[in-house]
């Protein structure tokens, strides 16, 4: 037979002996080696997984300390609220507060026949102010009011005090009573 002839714009080239062992056969269907420009590049491989008892401890979450609102309501006001009312109000101008915290009678004009309530009593300028804070549930986030009185007279007008705050704070509490005498025109400052 005779030999068949050479393509002559393909030159005298052969198929170089690396495409042909790398080449896929029909009977292996098992990939190739030689790096693939379409193909991203495996991964090393990952060290066996180690027993479920050899996995280091996770780490523990830091828990919150709980907000001093949290405290038992007595405690909350005697060993917080109490000391921040007079230091924001000493801030203020305020020279001789004086700040209690007693469950008594409403000093309201016709609200004696109530009961007992707890309140935070402040007087100052020679107890010719005094301002009331009443709670009557012990939990601060509960009802509260406002009341204050000059020279020594009864409180006429029970407020409502924060009633719009979904949750009252340390600082809101505090925030409120100052903004409250200063719109009554007693602090220093205006």
């Amino acid at each position: 037979m005779s030999k068949e002839p050479k393509n002559p714009t393909a030159g005298e080239s052969e198929t170089p002996s690396a495409s042909i062992e790398h080449a896929p056969s029909s009977d292996a269907p098992e990939t190739t080696d030689l790096p693939s420009t379409d193909k991203p590049q495996a991964a090393a491989k990952k060290p066996p997984a180690k027993a479920e008892g050899d996995k280091p401890p996770a780490k523990a979450k830091k828990e919150k300390a709980p907000a001093v609102e949290d405290k038992p309501f007595a405690e909350f006001i005697q060993q917080d609220y109490l000391p921040a009312l007079q230091a924001a109000l000493t801030k203020q101008g305020v020279k001789d507060l004086e700040v209690n915290f007693a469950k008594q009678k409403l000093p309201v004009a016709g609200m004696s026949s109530v009961g007992d309530c707890w309140q935070v009593i402040g007087k100052f300028q020679e107890g010719q102010r005094q301002f009331n804070l009443y709670f009557p549930q012990e939990n601060i986030q509960s009802q509260r009011a406002f009341s204050c009185a000059e020279n020594n007279t009864k409180t006429s007008t029970l407020e409502p005090f924060l009633i719009d705050e979904r949750k009252v704070t340390l600082d809101l509490m505090v925030f409120g009573v100052v903004q409250r005498l200063n719109a009554q025109k007693w602090l220093n400052l205006n």
